[in-house]
C-alpha cells in the first residue's frame, strides 16, 4: 500500500483524501465529542450543477423585453413564471422552491460567476473548484481551504478536534472542492459504507485496508485507527438501511435526491458532519432545451424537488444548516439555432439556510440590452462567485481569513452583499 497523496477504497467503501501519508490522517481523524461545527451549531452543503446550467431559465429576468426577442421558442412565458418579485421568477418546474423563498429561507444571485472567460466545462469547473480561476497550478480545493482557515481560527483552536466524518462528499471520488490537507470522506452509498469485516459488505480493497491495519507495527496507526472503526460503526448503528426522511420530506426517485436524503441521514445521525459536497448533472442543454417542458424542467424539477425535500427532512436541524449551489458558467442569452443554448458566462446560485436573509434576488442586474453583454452574447458578470462563497464559509464555519480560501481574490467583507 503506497503512501500517495489520495487514498481511495472504492466501490461502496471507504474513500480518504489528504495530502500526507495514511497514519497522519488518521491522527487528524481521532474521534472526538463534537467538531467545531457541531459545537457551533453550523452545517455547510455545497450542490454543484455540473453541465452549465442555464440561468436565465432557472431565475428568469421576464420583465427584460430583450430575453423574449432573445429566446423566441423557449423562454418562459410571463404567465407561467412564478413571480418572486415583480422582475424575476422562477422556471415554474421550481414550484417548490417558492415557500422557502417565501419563507425567508432561500436567497438567489444572480449575474454570478467566475471571472475567467473559458468556455470549457474541464477548465471552468477545475478553476470553480480549486477557488483560483485562470490558475491550473492549485493543488487543493476552496472548501478544504476554507476547513483549513477555520482550524486557525484563534476563536475556535479550544474546539479543533473532529470526527473522520468532518467532510464528506456524496459519491466514490473526493471532489476537487475538498481535496487538499483536511482529511475528506467520498461515500457512494451510506447502506455500504464499510471497513473491512467490520461492516455488513466488505469490499475487497476495504479488506486490504483492514489487512493493512492490522499488520502494521506503527503504535500511533492503531491508536488511532481504532477510532476510525468506531467511527465507521457509528455510522453502522443508526441502521442506514431503515433510515426513514421525515413524513413531508418526498424526495424524488433520482440519484441526487438518492445523494440528498443520504447528507440528511449522515446530519441527524450527529457524526461531526460540517462540511457536505454532492453533484447532479445534465445541465449542458445545447439542442431541445425545452420552455416549461422538456429537458431543462426536468433537471430542475428534480434539483429543487430534491433540495425542497432535504429541507424539510432536516426538520427544526435545518435552522443549523447553509446550503449553497453553483455552476462553472451560464448559457448565451440568444437560443441557438437547435433549440438550446451555448456556453455562456454568468449565472445564477441558491443558497438557503435557517440564516440566510432570503426572500430576495441579490446582486446588481447587468442587463440583456445587446450592448449590455459579456462578448455580444451572454449575460455578464456582476458578482463574483468567491463573494458567494467567501460570505457563507465566514459567516457559518468561521473561516474568516479569506486569504486563505480563495488567495489572491482580494475579499472584503464590508463588500459582501449581506446574504447571511
Amino acid at each position: 500500500m503506497n503512501n500517495s497523496r489520495r487514498f481511495f477504497l472504492r466501490n461502496g467503501a471507504l474513500a480518504l483524501a489528504g495530502t500526507t501519508v495514511l497514519p497522519a490522517f488518521l491522527t487528524r481523524a481521532v474521534m472526538a465529542a463534537t467538531s467545531t461545527a457541531t459545537a457551533q451549531g453550523k452545517r455547510l452543503v455545497v450542490i454543484f450543477q455540473r453541465g452549465a446550467a442555464d440561468g436565465l431559465n432557472i431565475v428568469v429576468p421576464w420583465r427584460e423585453k430583450n430575453y423574449y426577442s432573445m429566446r423566441p421558442t423557449i423562454a418562459i412565458p410571463q404567465k407561467q413564471v412564478l413571480d418572486l418579485d415583480g422582475f424575476f421568477g422562477l422556471h415554474p418546474a421550481m414550484a417548490s422552491f417558492v415557500p422557502l423563498y417565501q419563507q425567508g429561507h432561500l436567497a438567489i444571485v444572480h449575474a454570478t460567476g467566475s471571472p475567467d472567460g473559458t468556455r470549457s466545462h474541464f477548465d471552468a469547473q477545475d478553476f470553480m473548484e480549486s477557488g483560483t480561476p485562470g490558475i491550473k497550478s492549485t493543488t487543493d480545493g476552496w472548501l478544504n481551504r476554507a476547513l483549513q482557515a477555520e482550524d486557525a481560527n484563534i476563536a475556535l483552536r479550544h474546539q479543533q478536534e473532529h470526527t473522520a466524518f468532518r467532510a464528506v462528499a456524496l459519491g466514490n471520488d473526493v471532489p476537487r472542492t475538498l481535496e487538499g490537507k483536511i482529511p475528506a470522506l467520498a461515500i457512494g452509498n451510506v447502506q455500504d459504507f464499510a471497513v473491512g469485516g467490520r461492516g455488513a459488505k466488505p469490499a475487497p480493497a476495504a479488506t486490504a485496508f483492514e489487512a493493512m491495519y492490522d499488520q502494521s507495527g506503527d503504535s500511533l496507526l492503531h491508536a488511532t485507527g481504532d477510532s476510525t472503526f468506531e467511527a465507521i460503526k457509528m455510522l453502522r448503528s443508526s441502521d442506514p438501511s431503515h433510515y426513514a426522511p421525515s413524513t413531508d420530506a418526498n424526495y424524488p426517485n433520482s440519484e441526487f435526491a438518492k445523494n440528498m436524503k443520504q447528507i440528511a441521514q449522515l446530519l441527524k445521525a450527529n457524526l461531526g458532519l460540517e462540511a457536505a459536497f454532492t453533484d447532479i448533472g445534465g445541465w449542458d442543454t445545447h439542442q431541445n432545451q425545452g420552455a416549461v417542458d422538456g429537458q431543462l424542467a426536468g433537471r430542475l424539477r428534480d434539483f429543487s424537488d430534491s433540495i425542497a425535500a432535504f429541507w424539510r427532512d432536516m426538520g427544526p436541524d435545518s435552522e443549523n444548516i447553509t446550503l449553497v449551489t453553483m455552476s462553472e458558467f451560464g448559457r448565451t442569452a440568444h437560443q441557438n439555432g437547435t433549440g438550446g443554448t451555448d456556453h455562456g458566462h454568468a449565472n445564477a446560485m441558491f443558497v438557503l439556510g435557517g440564516n440566510v436573509k432570503g426572500g430576495k434576488v441579490y446582486g446588481k442586474w447587468p442587463g440583456l440590452s445587446d450592448h449590455e453583454l459579456n462578448e455580444g452574447r451572454d449575460l455578464a458578470i456582476t458578482t463574483d462567485y468567491r463573494a458567494v462563497l467567501g460570505e457563507v464559509v465566514s459567516k457559518t464555519i468561521g473561516a474568516n481569513n479569506l486569504e486563505v480560501t480563495f488567495p489572491g481574490a482580494k475579499l472584503n467583507p464590508n463588500q459582501f452583499l449581506g446574504l447571511v
